[in-house]
């Protein structure tokens, strides 16, 4: 059906090679054989493709993969022959860390300009070619490469090395950066940085070991010698481990050491068991913060601060602890806009809606909820700016656009979408929603939404939002009662209406059903012999969706907030995260322990507003949608241990 669809579009918009069918088999011989590493087998498939088939820059890019990449000659032709392309950013990522390799410094300086893109590896490789050549004066921003709690590419440990012995790394950033790894729970990461310490500094292999086995053990042996700054800092290492899962466990442990500890040391113990006291909701984690006081609290602990201060409704301490962020953190929408919340219910009505006016003109989830803040007076009337015809032929005869058409045509999914953004990277917003149309036109949805959103000035909110298998989901939604733009707003979330999706966990299809809770839906419609792969057919995982988003919706007291939730991370974490106290939905969802649960609800229900326009459905406020988290109540029922998303 793709090629089907591919070949009548190409048709309208450009003059169809009659090689096309012979050239489209050879290319998908030639990948498959690219794949499987076989030269001889690439080298055929490669012969019987046509030299102007638009495909060819990937024939001879997985040629030069797999015989030639070392060959400086073959490399500057490639280069040569497809300038700008995404293939040719590919080449020159590869050439570039070959040179790298070999310390071919001037070569790498003369072509390192020349990528578009380049990863941490490469600028690793740029310093140290800079440094080679006597130019030091990069060196500080060097540095900053050093302070990551990541495992970082080999290429840039020679670099360190020579930071280092020039004394631009001391010993101080060693331990900075041994923090950042064992706070981002990387302890091999941390022991690995561990060993540019002097020798009589380093904690020994077993206690790393060991506080990553038992963390608890670590803590209550008598015999670990404090008064070494690293085995204080994996001491820090365990309390965050043991504070995981208890944290009255871990104050008394924390307790018991803090007499060995520095000052400095105890408030970052307690910044730490506060977090993890926070993402449990537990009421003490706002004294705990109290305790470590702002030096120490990172960013990302002072987020959680900020959470658990929704919860209580302490809209002091929201806006103390927002304005005490750094300015990046302090600049992203959701803190703008609960820091304008604040200073609202702190008595500061003006300086809040100068954050709610800036806020609003933004299309997303907080500017929603700006816009309402501010009231209907300011509201702006929603503008569908529509491109076609020649706007649209123009863009489909763009070599990397019609090159991403080919490859979606041949089922290429992976590099089409690649290709298709590389394509795209730097068009206006009047290109973009040409690309975004065709996409339409083609049924690559996905393309379609993601293009249209990238726009600027210019917005079509009917293609950010499409509504594909219209009628399919009316009546999913009609059975289930249940609304529609409710519907719409999750599959977009979980889909983007690729009908084929496939989860890493095995969700599959336009609504994502996992194959348990799939054989569940159909045990309680009566379904016989219901095979899991009936979820690829868009009506079967419509209804399927819809049911089990209004049975999850039941049981949890008909809050279509904890039915999103529940759809993500499963009811009984929907359930868990409730107050014994009912809740404004919007603090409910900020205070979501999962980074992608939490990002999921809040698509999911500005994603509803949007189809619920676009539907011509009665205006509903996006406050009154979330509305009222009900208090805790008994357990719900078991469900299939279907959940796909992961702690932040």
């Amino acid at each position: 059906m793709i090629k089907i669809i591919y070949a009548l579009l190409l048709s309208l918009l450009t003059a169809l090679p009659a090689w096309a069918d012979a050239g489209d088999a050879a290319v998908e011989r030639a990948r498959a054989a690219y794949t499987a590493r076989q030269v001889a087998g690439l080298e055929r498939a490669a012969a019987n493709v046509p030299p102007e088939h638009v495909l060819m820059p990937y024939v001879e890019y997985w040629r030069l993969m797999l015989t030639g990449r070392s060959d400086e000659a073959r490399v500057a032709d490639f280069l040569a022959r497809y300038p700008g392309s995404r293939v040719a950013e590919l080449v020159r990522s590869d050439w570039l860390k070959s040179l790298g390799v070999r310390s071919a410094w001037a070569q790498y300086l003369a072509a390192y300009p020349a990528l578009q893109k380049p990863d941490v590896g490469h600028r690793c490789y740029a310093y140290r070619a800079e440094w080679a050549q006597g130019n030091r004066s990069q060196a500080r921003e060097a540095v900053a490469l050093w302070f990551s709690g990541r495992d970082l590419p080999n290429a840039c440990d020679p670099l360190f090395s020579q930071l280092m012995e020039a004394g631009f790394i001391n010993e101080e950033d060693v331990w900075r950066r041994m923090r950042l790894a064992l706070e981002a729970g990387n302890i091999r990461v941390a022991q690995a940085v561990s060993r540019s310490l002097p020798e009589a500094q380093r904690p020994a292999p077993s206690v790393f070991d060991q506080a990553a086995r038992d963390p608890a053990r670590l803590l209550s042996n008598g015999k670990r010698d404090l008064g070494q700054r690293g085995e204080r800092e994996l001491a820090l290492y365990a309390l965050g481990q043991v504070a995981k899962s208890n944290s009255r466990a871990a104050e008394s442990a924390l307790q018991k050491v803090a007499p060995k500890l520095s000052e400095a040391e105890q408030q970052v113990a307690w910044a730490r068991l506060a977090t993890w006291a926070a993402r449990r909701h537990e009421p003490v984690a706002l004294a705990w913060y109290q305790q470590a006081g702002d030096v120490a609290v990172t960013d990302f602990q002072r987020e959680w601060w900020v959470r658990a201060a929704l919860r209580e409704g302490d809209w002091k301490t929201v806006q103390r602890v927002i304005e005490s962020m750094a300015e990046s953190s302090r600049a992203q929408p959701v803190w703008r806009y609960w820091r304008a919340r604040a200073l609202q219910a702190n008595g500061q009505r003006q300086a809040a809606n100068a954050i709610f006016l800036s806020l609003s003109r933004e299309h997303h989830y907080y500017g929603q909820l700006a816009q309402e803040e501010l009231g209907p007076v300011i509201a702006a009337p929603q503008i569908n700016i529509k491109t076609g015809g020649e706007n649209v032929a123009a863009i489909a005869r763009t070599p990397g656009i019609v090159r991403a058409q080919a490859l979606y045509a041949l089922d290429l999914r992976s590099d089409a979408a690649l290709e298709w953004s590389w394509a795209i990277q730097d068009f206006s917003d009047t290109q973009l929603l040409a690309a975004a149309e065709l996409a339409r036109q083609m049924a690559w949805y996905d393309r379609a939404i993601n293009t249209a959103e990238r726009t600027r000035e210019l917005h079509d909110f009917e293609l950010r939002f499409l509504a594909p298998y219209r009628e399919l989901a009316q009546q999913a939604a009609r059975d289930n009662q249940i609304d529609e733009a409710w519907v719409f707003g999750l599959m977009r979330q979980e889909s983007r209406f690729i009908n084929v999706a496939r989860s890493n966990v095995g969700a599959a299809g336009l609504m994502q059903v996992m194959p348990a809770t799939a054989r569940w839906i159909a045990q309680r419609l009566g379904i016989k012999r219901f095979d899991t792969r009936e979820m690829q057919d868009p009506a079967r995982n419509i209804q399927f969706g819809a049911y089990y988003l209004k049975h999850v919706q039941t049981s949890l007291d008909g809050s279509p907030v904890l039915a999103t939730a529940a759809y993500n991370a499963g009811p009984g974490r929907a359930q868990r995260w409730r107050s014994s106290q009912p809740m404004e939905a919007a603090v409910y969802i900020e205070s979501i322990p999962f980074a992608e649960t939490r990002d999921y609800v809040k698509k999911v229900m500005s994603n509803a507003m949007y189809y619920a326009q676009r539907f011509g459905q009665p205006s509903v406020l996006l406050k009154d949608r979330l509305g009222v988290v009900p208090s805790r109540k008994t357990a719900v029922a078991a469900e299939p241990a279907d959940a796909s998303a992961e702690d932040e």
